[in-house]
């Protein structure tokens, strides 16, 4: 650790050259220069550090003390950094308590803690460092002095509303005081601050300096500059808060932090002590600002006037202006910077102007909207924001609120001419390549107005039966300016001159077919648009209405179909194959084989007669999809086409309860010349019997060969059993007999 005594002799040479390296460097000891004055009761930090030393980097530190300021001091010995024992008595409970302790700042540097300083604790204090250097240079110790005086701090707050709660409008001015004074008996100056809360953190607002500066925070020195926030010093322990134009966020509570400083012997400013005291809690209710619009749902006539009213109420007093703009938006939901404004009028009550749009100031809270010539395009939602603006002390004004009404929805209904369309066919086709000639006419037209104009939408549709979804095909129609547009269906053909769209006048519409083929029958229609000329000269749909249909068709003759069912072998035994035939036949007139297409489906009943529900067997539709019922017993069925009118149904394994009554069902379907699919009258052939016999030969046939052979084989493995038991069992017992009776023999004999 080091040691308080001299080190041991040096040689010669060593101890010269070590006398001339540290004749300009030495160790040196410092405390703060003093007196240092402290307040009773609060914490004294007194630093200590060496420099120019020789030895090991962490250097240790004895404390002492002396309550007699004369050289002749006798020293206590305190704490040190680095023997246990040091300390004397009389200190051993208040280091042990923590409240005077040690606390190393960097190897070569302490403080000298103490928590709570005592009247008692005044005098010098000797900072000693032990020697690790190889020649004693320098000094090894310093001393300070310290003073404790008594604690004369008083921070109260406001008198009439200490701790209070202010209840205050936005906008409103509101004042703190604070009271702090000291009758130290050192010269020490006070550092009154201002701070507020709203949350978890206090932050400054406004500070005089121990030195006598303003010291605005930094959240306030804006405020500060335009004289929103003040600081004033009244009599001599006043300190008075003036905030201007509270806002919202002005909301929390406010403390007074007085802290208390004196000048050290460098010069240098030392806080001594701090007290703080809470003065209010503020309560800033936002500016209250409703804005509303007289109507809810507004429905106006075309070219007449809109009239809505827009409202405000507010709890503010004083001097403020409003500010109204109205604005028109296509949704009800739509962002702010989507909408149109449509007038304003400031708070100098400036109104922008507008040819068929005004804007008037009935009283203080009410605004008045005048649209005129309202057209279809001017159907929305429209609504008003209200601000309230405040002036300032700079003279600017601030918005202290800003509000929007609910949408009002306006429809503007058109002028509707009222009108009937109706349709006839002034030239019907008698036969294929005839000319057809439809005239669709505006009749019985009222309110029609110089702004209206008709254009006309033709249609074609095909009533008929079929698998497809057929829809309304759009033959041609007209835009607002009278412009054709031609459909799919019928745009090569207008350009070949084949079917020919004419306005022959104002209120008729015409569509001639040239040559009318099959493809052309069906029903056709036209639909007869009005539209209303806008402000801007554009034209919008108000009305559309549709005839009654025309068929065109004229009379042809179609095939009838027939169908049969035959068989080579309708009667069987068991397991056999049925062969059954549904036959197709056509009357009347030819078609293509690929212009017919089939379903046939398969139908047996269980009875000699047709008494009983019949039973689905299987099916073949006209795209080749075949289906077929389940099936109980162990026979089977196959479908298949042979020929474009020839449909067969086999049944393999034949069983009894296959017989029946069959017979087929066929729906024909018929692709006409427009290339779509009809489906024609569903038809049912004759019933053919097929019986199931039993073969009886070959019913007992299986059985008898059965039973023969098992006789057989009984027969023989009983033959087998006693030729064994025969040729080997018996014939020991006869072998044994015969020796026996050797051997008696042959003794009689003796």
């Amino acid at each position: 650790m080091g040691h308080r005594g001299l080190s041991a002799p040096l040689p010669p040479l060593l101890l010269l050259f070590l006398g001339l390296s540290v004749s300009t460097l030495g160790r040196i000891v410092k405390v703060p220069s003093g007196p240092l004055v402290r307040v009773e009761g609060t914490e004294v930090t007194i630093p200590c550090n060496v420099t120019q030393y020789d030895g090991p980097s962490e250097q240790n530190f004895d404390w002492e003390f002396s309550a007699n300021p004369t050289q002749d001091s006798k020293f206590v010995h305190v704490v040190s950094t680095w023997d246990p024992s040091f300390m004397s008595q009389e200190y051993q409970d208040r280091v042990s308590r923590g409240d005077i302790m040690l606390r190393r700042n960097s190897n070569n540097a302490v403080e000298l803690v103490i928590g709570s300083i005592r009247p008692t604790d005044q005098g010098i204090y000797r900072c000693t460092t032990p020697s690790t250097d190889s020649v004693v240079h320098g000094n090894y110790n310093a001393v300070v002095e310290v003073k404790v005086i008594a604690d004369g701090l008083t921070v109260t707050g406001s008198k009439a509303r200490s701790a209070s709660a202010w209840n205050l409008s936005e906008g409103d001015s509101f004042q703190l005081r604070c009271s702090a004074s000291t009758n130290s008996s050192e010269h020490t100056h006070l550092h009154v601050s201002w701070e507020f809360k709203n949350g978890f953190m206090w932050q400054e607002i406004l500070s005089l300096t121990h030195e006598g500066k303003f010291q605005p925070g930094p959240d306030y020195n804006e405020r500060y500059i335009s004289g929103y926030v003040r600081l004033d010093a009244i009599a001599s322990d006043i300190y008075r808060l003036s905030v201007s134009q509270a806002l919202p966020s002005d909301e929390g509570t406010y403390r007074c932090r007085v802290s208390e400083w004196v000048k050290d012997a460098d010069g240098s400013w030392q806080k001594i002590q701090e007290k703080s005291v809470d003065v209010a809690k503020v309560v800033v209710q936002p500016t209250a600002l409703g804005v509303f619009i007289t109507r809810t749902n507004v429905s106006v006539t075309e070219r007449d006037s809109l009239y809505l009213t827009c409202n405000f109420t507010t709890d503010r007093s004083g001097i403020f202006q409003a500010e109204v703009t109205w604005y028109y938006s296509e949704s009800p939901d739509g962002p702010m910077e989507d909408a149109q404004i449509l007038l304003s009028a400031d708070r100098d009550s400036v109104i922008s102007d507008s040819t068929l749009i005004s804007l008037s100031q009935i009283d203080r809270s009410s605004y008045h909207l005048l649209v005129r010539d309202m057209g279809i395009e001017d159907s929305g939602y429209y609504f008003c924001q209200a601000a309230l603006w405040v002036p300032q002390y700079n003279g600017s004004w601030h918005k202290v609120a800003e509000r929007t009404s609910v949408p009002v929805t306006v429809e503007v209904t058109p002028l509707e001419p009222n009108y009937h369309v109706f349709l006839n066919a002034s030239k019907m086709p008698k036969y294929s390549e005839d000319p057809t000639e439809l005239e669709c006419r505006i009749t019985e037209a009222q309110n029609a107005e110089a702004n209206v104009r008709y254009t006309v939408s033709w249609y074609y549709r095909l009533p008929l039966r079929s698998d497809e979804v057929v829809k309304d095909e759009l033959l041609a129609t007209m835009d607002a300016d009278w412009t054709l547009v031609v459909g799919e269906r019928s745009k090569q053909r207008a350009q070949n001159g084949d079917i020919i769209f004419s306005k022959p006048a104002m209120d008729t519409f015409r569509l001639r077919i040239q040559w009318t083929s099959e493809a052309d029958k069906g029903e056709y229609y036209c639909i007869i648009s009005s539209w209303s000329r806008q402000r801007n000269n554009s034209w919008i749909k108000i009305k559309d209405v549709a005839s009654m249909p025309v068929s065109i068709l004229w009379s042809t003759q179609g095939p009838v179909f027939n169908a049969s069912v035959h068989s080579d072998n309708p009667t069987v035994y068991r397991d056999e194959l049925v062969n059954l035939l549904c036959i197709i036949t056509i009357e009347g007139t030819t078609l293509d084989p690929d212009d017919m297409s089939f379903d046939v489906s398969w139908f047996a009943v269980r009875s000699y007669a047709m008494d009983r529900p019949p039973v689905f067997l299987a099916s073949l539709d006209r795209k080749g999809i075949a289906a077929q019922a389940r099936r109980n017993g162990s026979s089977d069925v196959s479908l298949a086409r042979i020929a474009s009118l020839e449909f067969q149904l086999r049944i393999h394994g034949c069983e009894d309860q296959d017989f029946g009554n069959h017979y087929c069902v066929v729906t024909p379907w018929v692709r006409s010349a427009a290339g779509i699919w009809q489906q024609e009258t569903e038809i049912r052939s004759k019933p053919i019997f097929v019986a199931v016999k039993m073969d009886v030969l070959n019913a007992f046939k299986f059985p008898l060969l059965i039973g023969i052979g098992l006789a057989t084989l009984i027969g023989l493995l009983s033959c087998l059993i006693g030729y064994c038991s025969s040729r080997w069992c018996c014939k020991k017992e006869v072998q044994e007999t015969r020796r026996e009776r050797r051997r008696l023999m042959s003794m009689e004999m003796d």
